[in-house]
């Protein structure tokens, strides 16, 4: 059993990570923004040059800059494509700048044994170089097929967050492209399980599957939008748990339901297969 549960505490080195204009503007392209978009509300985040736009950035774009990683060492071994991405929290503290630099700094929170499988979560938290102050903190949870077994601590189980048994307040669509997994991954994120079809399929996919985070990006556009007045500096909070993978090419349903300053919500795809679920979203 390759998976080291005493890993748990383990912390890295602060490192620091720093972005560009052109990094947000390619970031957003990744999850869709601008793409036939009547309105001009995506120009704040997809241009910084047009007449009387300033640029911003889409809040998830924390997930780009804002996560670190504890050495794989310490976790043990394992074959990556048992690997995949369950859940992804991220809290924003301030908006976040279209360029910059934070020092990032993550630990090992929990490893759960699932019997067939580990959890593995990590706590990460970033600091503006500039300010000092912490801009924003994220919780990344890693299933890993095949590694659990030990006896330990199964964790949290049953649904949390599930949608209300109602219509919800709002929905909201977008079409992702069939090669949309190919722009996203010149974010970072170079897992052959996005592009390559014969790592995908040894991995149990009959082809490459989008990127979790893009889905998540997506979702915090229509969250933005829905509910924020399309304005970053409203956007505190996004907790989601991955359910089903998504195909380039797919559309996906945001369902959201609405209670004061939180909403629930879950994404689903064009045959109605819940795809983000338990989704917990606070703004102000």
């Amino acid at each position: 059993m390759p998976i080291n549960p005493s890993a748990v505490g383990a912390k890295s080195e602060p490192h620091e990570r720093s972005w560009t204009s052109k990094d947000c503007l390619l970031y957003a392209v990744g999850v869709g923004a601008g793409s036939l978009d009547p309105t001009g509300l995506e120009l704040d985040f997809t241009t910084e040059n047009s007449d009387g736009v300033a640029q911003r950035v889409l809040p998830t774009f924390g997930v780009i800059v804002g996560m670190g990683g504890v050495s794989s060492d310490v976790l043990g071994t394992y074959d990556g494509a048992a690997y995949v991405h369950g859940g992804q929290a991220l809290e924003l503290l301030s908006e976040l700048p279209p360029e910059g630099t934070v020092s990032v700094q993550s630990q090992i929170a929990a490893i759960y044994d699932k019997g067939t499988a580990a959890v593995v979560v990590t706590e990460s938290e970033a600091v503006d170089v500039a300010t000092g102050k912490p801009l924003m903190r994220s919780t990344m949870t890693g299933f890993i097929r095949g590694e659990g077994g030990w006896g330990g601590d199964r964790g949290p189980s049953g649904s949390q967050n599930a949608a209300p048994e109602r219509a919800p307040d709002h929905a909201v669509t977008y079409q992702t492209r069939p090669d949309q997994a190919l722009i996203y991954r010149l974010s970072g994120d170079r897992n052959p399980l996005h592009s390559d079809p014969t790592f995908a399929k040894r991995a149990g996919f009959p082809k490459p599957i989008l990127h979790g985070l893009c889905t998540f990006g997506f979702t915090g556009r229509a969250l933005l939008h829905t509910l924020c007045g399309s304005d970053p500096a409203r956007f505190r909070s996004i907790d989601v748990r991955f359910s089903r993978p998504v195909f380039p090419g797919d559309a996906l349903e945001v369902q959201i339901w609405v209670d004061g300053n939180e909403a629930l919500f879950r994404t689903v795809n064009q045959s109605g297969d819940v795809v983000i679920d338990n989704g917990r979203f606070r703004f102000e």
